[in-house]
């Protein structure tokens, strides 16, 4: 009987302590364990948040809830199982060897003695001086691996030659002439193994969460574009059926004008129709009243007037044949036509290109550089034609809670100038107080981004993190003259890169009223572009990006943020 209280398979087993099950528990993947063990076991992952099982290694998030299996769970023998390696502190419920009758749960095992003992059997260990030898220890469930399965003795010593530890009687025979040392000697030199190993765990897990951190954010911030781009699109369609519904108006009011002049000019001619004919009408009777008479002199007196044919009033009418409205119908056709082919080709070559990009580049990680996973044809160098960058065009917009207090917000935040008057702005917290400085309201983070501005006066350009002060005229508020930003300085006598207080005067960066700012986040790169007839490069900075940044300009006149026409907006 398991001490769980029901029957288990005589083969049923832990693998982790390699006894029978107590307190049986199936995890999600199927593998059973003692509720103790897999409990422990787990605890040592409590740091990383990710569970795997010892066997199949499966991984389970969040940490699985462990009940014991019910009294009918069937636990099928295992055969062949995989070598496992468990934790140093792994131990199970043990239980004391001196007791009689029920036992106690034991507290300390004892490795000269190789038996365990509870809190009132171990006494003699720390009272009697027969025992001050002995070595007591907390770890529980091992002392059948501490004895030498050849000559049933103790295992105190290492044997360096076949790696492995054995007793005093192995040193005779099977060990004779090998290296020998102690178990204490080689634990500590194989101590200051694990304690390197242990150090170069701990920065991995350091890594790995960070990297874990970074890309929970970048997911976020791929399900915010995702959700800008729905409701940017669903934006432009709504005005899309906004204008074909005045399209449409205005083509059923040209419908109704014509019809309506149409019928006017038909009335007039079917009024003058209708006087004629009532005039020849009453011809028609004066000539059949005379035509009866049997006066002739009256007849004669009459046939002056009356021989005389009428002359027609009213021109003849018809309808031109040319004329139809269904030249109007068919306008509108050609307009649907040539609406639908131009949604299809374009919403081809949009599906083409998401298609063809993949979302998560993956790296390996044995020093190896070259991207895995990824599509070959995919091109992930840094863009070399205009038509690259605007791949990466983001719309961006001056976040009016940063704006200096002598700066004018315009053209939907779109634009910024300095005056010389104050400008009444309440407080806030992330308002530049010191320069004539603006953030953008945009985060950047994860993926590429480009974006132009326009500029006159002097004017910086860069990008700087959130952290980044507001407060004060001092260096660390200042774009560029702190480790939280980085810019590009321009006026009419040059250009100069600056990060840190560091910086690199460019004479011969060629010139241009417009700025294009590319940042690849995760390729560590932020570079500046001229932008006239073609793009030249001003300065590129190589940077390891720690947080979101935002987009930051320094004004001496006005800046305008250029509108690009996005080819496609992945990461906007």
């Amino acid at each position: 009987m398991a001490e769980s209280g029901f029957p288990l398979p005589p083969d049923s087993f832990c693998p982790l302590c390699a006894d029978g099950l107590r307190d049986p528990v199936t995890i999600p993947c199927g593998d059973t364990y003692c509720l103790e063990c897999i409990k422990i076991y787990w605890d040592q992952f409590d740091h990383i948040g990710v569970y795997s099982c010892p066997q199949c290694r499966s991984t389970f998030t969040p940490r699985p809830v462990l009940r014991r299996n019910l009294p009918d769970v069937q636990h099928k023998p295992r055969q062949q199982l995989p070598e496992l390696t468990t934790s140093p502190s792994l131990h199970r419920e043990s239980y004391c060897d001196f007791c009689v009758g029920r036992r106690n749960k034991a507290v300390k095992s004892c490795l000269m003695c190789l038996a365990y003992y509870c809190e009132t059997h171990v006494k003699p260990h720390y009272e009697s001086s027969t025992f001050k030898r002995h070595k007591l220890v907390d770890e529980m469930g091992h002392l059948d691996r501490k004895i030498c399965p050849q000559h049933e003795k103790g295992l105190e010593l290492f044997c360096r030659s076949d790696q492995m530890c054995i007793c005093v009687l192995c040193t005779v025979r099977e060990h004779r002439s090998h290296n020998i040392t102690s178990a204490e000697e080689e634990r500590s030199e194989k101590q200051k193994v694990l304690v390197v190993t242990q150090s170069q765990v701990q920065h991995i897990i350091s890594e790995r969460l960070k990297e874990l951190q970074e890309l929970k954010h970048n997911v976020d911030v791929l399900k915010s574009a995702a959700q800008r781009a729905q409701a940017e699109s669903e934006k432009t369609f709504h005005e899309m059926l906004q204008a074909v519904e005045r399209w449409k108006s205005e083509i059923s009011q040209l419908i109704t004008a014509n019809m309506q002049t149409a019928m006017l000019q038909a009335e007039g001619y079917v009024e003058r129709l209708e006087q004629e004919i009532i005039e020849l009408q009453r011809r028609d009777a004066e000539l059949r009243q005379i035509l009866e008479t049997e006066d002739n002199i009256h007849f004669l007196q009459n046939f002056p007037t009356l021989c005389v044919p009428p002359e027609a009033m009213v021109p003849k009418v018809l309808i031109n044949p040319q004329f139809s409205f269904g030249e109007i119908s068919k306008a509108a056709t050609d307009i649907k036509e040539n609406l639908d082919d131009i949604c299809k080709k374009d919403l081809a070559k949009i599906s083409k290109t998401v298609s063809e990009t993949p979302v998560y580049l993956v790296l390996p990680r044995n020093g190896d550089n070259r991207l895995k996973a990824v599509p070959s044809r995919v091109d992930f160098q840094e863009p070399k034609t205009r038509a690259d960058f605007l791949r990466y065009s983001c719309k961006m917009s001056f976040d009016p809670n940063t704006v200096y207090k002598e700066l004018v917000l315009s053209d939907g935040n779109q634009r910024v100038t300095r005056k010389k008057t104050i400008q009444f702005y309440p407080d806030h917290p992330e308002r530049f107080d010191g320069f004539s400085q603006v953030l953008c309201k945009e985060p950047l983070s994860g993926f590429r981004f480009y974006w132009e501005a326009e500029w006159g006066g002097e004017f910086s350009v860069g990008v700087a993190y959130k952290s980044i002060s507001r407060k004060g005229k001092n260096s660390h508020s200042l774009l560029g003259y702190n480790d939280k930003s980085w810019s590009l300085l321009c006026s009419d006598s040059g250009y100069s890169a600056w990060h840190n207080k560091a910086d690199r005067d460019l004479p011969d960066a060629p010139r241009a009223t417009r700025i294009g700012v590319y940042l690849d986040y995760a390729g560590h790169i932020l570079a500046f572009y001229s932008v006239s007839e073609s793009m030249q490069l001003i300065h590129r900075f190589k940077a390891q990006f720690s947080e979101p940044l935002y987009a930051g300009f320094g004004v001496g006149s006005s800046v305008t943020l250029c509108q690009l026409r996005q080819n496609t907006m992945p990461y906007t």
